[in-house]
């Protein structure tokens, strides 16, 4: 029904800069909002960040706040993650998530990407 693929991870030194993007594609009848979160290992699954769809309202969590911006291009469905100014501790698998209407139902559901690793290490 609906495809998430994510890129633009890697590894990156300390202080360094990644971009990542996840494009949407398939039967989308409308999307309300598309954001990112991670996971480390041996921990939970994480907020990491979220933008409305029609708005463009932005929510970060406070460990990412001022470091990372999320954006998006509603023409190409399309979300993007600038993170500067990365720690050791941003490492982390990436996912991307969608909340979004699809045709076949239209009723509201989460869709997720594969996950992208980022690595930040000297």
């Amino acid at each position: 029904q609906v495809q998430l693929v994510e890129s633009g991870g890697g590894l990156v030194q300390p202080g360094g800069s990644l971009r990542l993007s996840c494009a949407a594609s398939g039967r989308i009848f409308s999307i309300n909002a598309m954001g990112w979160y991670r996971q480390a290992p041996g921990k939970e699954r994480e907020f990491v960040a979220r933008i409305s769809w029609s708005g463009g309202n932005t929510y970060y969590a406070d460990s990412v706040k001022g470091r990372f911006t999320i954006s998006r291009d509603n023409a190409k469905n399309t979300v993007y993650l600038q993170m500067n100014s990365l720690k050791p501790e941003d490492t982390a698998v990436y996912y991307c998530n969608g909340r979004m209407i699809v045709v076949a139902s239209y009723l509201e559901s989460d869709f997720w990407g594969q996950g992208t690793q980022v690595t930040v290490s000297s």
